[in-house]
């Protein structure tokens, strides 16, 4: 089992299906991962262990019996801990939630359930998914996110806010993970704990029992040890949700049912390389002459456009609904992180009106992007904007 944990969705499934390790054996190995090498990192928030034994054993039964429920049956898993499961906190990372609790399942915990994976652990986040704008790694409850690949004398940050996924994968103590993006809440620590991470375009994935930061913005999506991982997660979980109206009707399916080899037409943002680390650099331009090898690539320019501003306004906004009594109450002076407790209240006596404008904006910058975007397959840039 020493070399197991390391393995992919992928591999994991196919040492299941030829009798190599169980369900069982695979929970208890990343139970025992995750109280020692996960806490290492302050990765995790709760051990789901009963339910995952319970689970475990369930899939162990069920694949014996031929009853095969797909490529995540018998697969650990990990839960960003803004992400609800019966029987256990949800903490959104922050001490003012440290105990609450809800009845039933977030969809996506469902979705996996239904797909036969066994939830392990819930993972650690920047406290309320970074909403109120930190300025340090500490602000979480179980301390400062670490990264799996330095975390020596000097240990990097895991990236936010989905600090816990990131390291969790990376550090192989679950199989995957769901994160949460709002800006840059998956790609970051992804790119940070050097795993692949997934976000999906708005309502692909319901977010029925996951906490609200910013309802126009907030999107959920796997993190994983291989990109293929990825897309076999969120086969599992996209999907429309009657219980989440702005989720998406469009259908989603991994692999597709129709695969090119070739002919990819590639926008590649100019600039990409100005500005990082020569090491990325020497990455991305690698990675450039590996998708020449399967398609055309074209420089192409963005609209100046006021991208952040309008993500900020927005998520602003819609965080000073989403917690105005945490504010107004004054139990928001329980966050960790000192900024934390005063940079949302300006969010509070953000007017209407600026709002309104902002999301005008973006309904303009979406058209623009569409209408560039649509000329090409795939674009390839170190991160786009989040609008």
């Amino acid at each position: 089992m020493s070399e197991v944990h390391d393995s992919t969705v992928v591999e994991l499934g196919r040492l299941l299906r030829a009798g190599e390790t169980t369900p069982t054996e695979l929970t208890r190995m990343y139970l025992e991962r995750l109280d020692t090498v996960g806490r290492r990192y302050n990765a995790v928030v709760t051990l789901t262990d009963e339910r995952a034994m319970r689970e475990a054993q369930q899939a162990e039964a069920e694949l014996a019996a031929g009853f095969d429920r797909g490529p995540l049956h018998g697969i650990p898993y990990g839960a960003k801990d803004l992400l609800n499961a019966q029987g256990y906190p949800t903490t959104w990372g922050a001490v003012p939630y440290r105990d609450q609790a809800f009845d039933g399942d977030a969809h996506v915990v469902e979705k996996l359930r239904d797909a036969g994976a066994i939830l392990v652990a819930k993972l650690a986040m920047v406290e309320l998914a970074g909403g109120m704008g930190y300025n340090q790694p500490n602000a979480s409850l179980t301390g400062p996110g670490i990264s799996p690949h330095n975390a020596d004398e000097h240990p990097s940050w895991a990236g936010g806010s989905s600090s816990g996924s990131g390291s969790a994968v990376g550090a192989s103590v679950v199989g995957f993970a769901i994160g949460s993006e709002t800006w840059g809440s998956i790609v970051t620590p992804a790119a940070f704990c050097g795993v692949s991470g997934l976000r999906p375009t708005y309502g692909r994935v319901s977010r029925r029992g996951a906490m609200a930061l910013s309802w126009t913005m907030d999107k959920l999506g796997p993190m994983c040890r291989s990109a293929e991982d990825c897309g076999i997660v969120l086969n599992a979980i996209a999907g429309h949700d009657p219980g989440d109206p702005s989720s998406s009707q469009r259908s989603y399916a991994w692999p597709p049912a129709h695969q090119r080899a070739s002919g990819f037409r590639f926008g590649v943002i100019a600039g990409s390389t100005q500005n990082v680390q020569p090491e990325v650099a020497a990455n991305f331009e690698a990675s450039l002459r590996v998708l020449e090898g399967i398609g055309t690539l074209e420089e192409i320019e963005l609209p100046d456009l006021p991208y952040n501003e309008v993500a900020s306004v927005i998520i602003q906004a819609e965080l000073a609904s989403a917690f105005e009594e945490l504010m107004t109450s004054g139990d928001v002076m329980q966050l960790t992180a000192p900024e934390d407790r005063v940079n949302g209240l300006a969010s509070l006596a953000l007017p209407a009106h600026v709002y309104i404008r902002a999301l005008r904006i973006r309904r303009h910058i979406c058209v623009e992007l569409d209408e560039l975007f649509s000329r090409f397959d795939v674009i390839v840039a170190p991160t786009l904007p989040t609008v």
